[in-house]
């Protein structure tokens, strides 16, 4: 995906809020964009996500599956979390069954099965935005943009979450996210911007918290769920075991995780990847 001299202000005679931004995201990426606060960091997402639309400028090669969360999701909404999510599972071209499946897993994933049942308007800040997350992810899109998805989210689901990251860019995508927290994902992304007088420019990486050397790991276990009765896709079956509390444990070289992931992220039906652990 690629943004050419774009530029956004809300009126002729308003100031410009973005203006002469381009920049590169390629397939895979996980790109960190910062700022001041009111600099346009926001308008700038939503434009990436198609929310926005630019005043000049071309973007092109968006892909066809984008999804965003803000920072604060509209949850006066007249449904429940489940049947929020189902409804838009049915959106994105799922059969009812596999949608309520799908916002059902969602749910579970970050903590919030147990409001499935609850209309979206009674739910505190930090479930609806749990919500917020789990429709992003239904379909498993190619674009990924987060704008302060973290923000109210509990240690579980914001780990949970960085998890998601993980597997959207192996998977492919493209992940595009503005966090206050600078150790937020650090070390992590491809690319980092700062938005600064409205407009775009590279910004050099946060140190890691930790700068120590961190030896690289020989082998990574990979603990992976899939529809029930699948077996793992065809050349991973050998190498995997049984997990004590269902799913499957792979044990691979390091230097294969990332094509691992991705196998199973774009098996069909795909394989949810319950955690990622490295070994010495």
């Amino acid at each position: 995906m690629r943004l050419t001299g774009v530029g956004r202000r809300y009126g002729r005679r308003r100031p410009w809020v973005l203006r002469g931004v381009t920049a590169e995201l390629p397939a895979g990426a996980l790109v960190r964009v910062e700022g001041g606060n009111g600099g346009g960091k926001s308008t700038l997402l939503r434009i990436v996500a198609g929310i926005d639309t630019p005043t000049e400028g071309r973007i092109e090669g968006r892909p066809p599956r984008t999804a965003y969360v803000p920072e604060r999701f509209p949850a006066a909404l007249p449904l429940t979390a489940g049947a929020y999510l189902t409804h838009l599972g049915r959106m994105h071209g799922l059969t009812g069954a596999r949608a309520a499946r799908r916002a059902a897993e969602g749910l579970e994933r970050f903590g919030a099965a147990a409001y499935a049942r609850t209309p979206m308007a009674e739910l505190s800040k930090g479930t609806s935005q749990k919500v917020a997350v789990a429709q992003a992810l239904l379909a498993g899109p190619g674009l990924l943009v987060l704008d302060e998805a973290w923000t109210g989210l509990d240690a579980p689901a914001r780990a949970e979450l960085d998890r998601a990251v993980a597997e959207r860019t192996a998977a492919g995508g493209t992940v595009v996210f503005v966090d206050h927290d600078p150790a937020r994902l650090a070390g992590l992304p491809d690319a980092h911007y700062r938005v600064r007088g409205g407009t775009l420019e590279a910004a050099a990486a946060h140190p890691v918290p930790h700068p120590q050397p961190h030896p690289r790991p020989h082998a990574v276990r990979i603990h992976a769920a899939g529809p029930p009765g699948a077996a793992p896709p065809p050349g991973l079956a050998a190498g995997a075991e049984p997990a004590p509390d269902g799913g499957v444990l792979l044990t691979v070289d390091a230097a294969r995780s990332d094509a691992v992931l991705r196998e199973l992220l774009t098996a069909g039906p795909p394989w949810h990847i319950r955690s990622v652990e490295e070994l010495p």
